[in-house]
């Protein structure tokens, strides 16, 4: 067998997991991810017109942060499976 995909296998670690944003798993290798990155992996880019308003919530966290919103500027500590929602709003 050259692979195998069991979650205790040792390269699913701390610097490798999956993140769950709107429904979706998107591979992860970093232990915190910034508001900015998790609006990039819901989306596949970030705008900053001011128009457009990002809404961030988060459940199933680690114990620095299990739940929340996020907004912009913030940061928080990943885990495998964490649970991102992302929404944007056009207020024009």
């Amino acid at each position: 067998m050259e692979k195998r995909q069991d979650s205790t296998h040792e390269h699913d670690n701390q610097n490798h997991h999956v993140l769950i944003v709107n429904g979706r798993e998107k591979p992860w290798k970093e232990k915190s991810i910034t508001f900015e990155q998790v609006v990039v992996l819901a989306f596949g880019t970030y705008d900053s017109n001011p128009n457009k308003v990002y809404t961030v919530t988060y459940d199933r966290g680690p114990h620095e942060n299990p739940e929340g919103t996020m907004v912009k500027g913030d940061t928080v500590f990943t885990k495998n499976k964490m649970i991102f929602n992302v929404t944007c709003t056009d207020k024009s």
